[in-house]
């Protein structure tokens, strides 16, 4: 979502909250289920959370003046929201076995057959050294690069300072690359 459309968004969701929901929606959905997605490690888990952020959202918007509507930053309040629930999904599955990541990601057009099935183990394999990442880790690695979030709105979203959020990910990726050199060595 470019700043542009995220301004025009919020300003229109100020004045018409009903009728501009479903285009915030549009907007918001796929990068919601692909982040939840990736967090979480299940599709049923990530469609939940991702239908169950924005039923939160509308609400709250429903509450909120329209002045604190205008001054808004849409995609990090949401996505507090979304990553409070992913959270929460897995402290409450913790004692349940993890299901690796399978299934379509809607943000990933990808390669054609032939290459999908040469990558199928190694995306396998990255999704189960992503998982393995603490949460703080995992979250901003996903934010930061199956989102495409930048480091400010991922600080909002989280609540964390800009400063955490890239050494998190920086951090994460350090350890996703250990472990997957460690996993190529016999």
């Amino acid at each position: 979502m470019s700043t542009m459309t995220a301004d025009t968004l919020t300003a229109r969701l100020a004045d018409d909250l009903d009728g501009t929901f479903p285009e915030v929606v549009r907007e918001l959905s796929a990068g919601l289920f692909s982040g939840a997605f990736r967090m979480l490690g299940n599709r049923q888990d990530a469609e939940d959370v991702t239908q169950e952020a924005l039923v939160r959202a509308y609400r709250a918007l429903g509450d909120y003046p329209v002045d604190r509507i205008r001054e808004l930053r849409l995609r990090p309040w949401v996505w507090t929201i979304a990553a409070n629930l992913c959270r929460n999904r897995l402290r409450s599955r913790s004692r349940r076995p993890q299901a690796p990541l399978t299934g379509h990601d809607p943000i990933d057009a990808g390669p054609g057959p032939d290459e999908a099935a040469e990558h199928s183990d190694l995306r396998g394999r990255l999704a189960d050294l992503l998982a393995g990442l603490p949460w703080s880790m995992r979250t901003a690695v996903v934010l930061h690069h199956v989102v495409g979030m930048p480091y400010d709105e991922i600080a909002a979203a989280l609540e964390r300072p800009a400063a955490t959020v890239r050494s998190d990910v920086h951090r994460g990726l350090a350890r996703l690359r250990v472990a997957a050199d460690t996993e190529e060595q016999p």
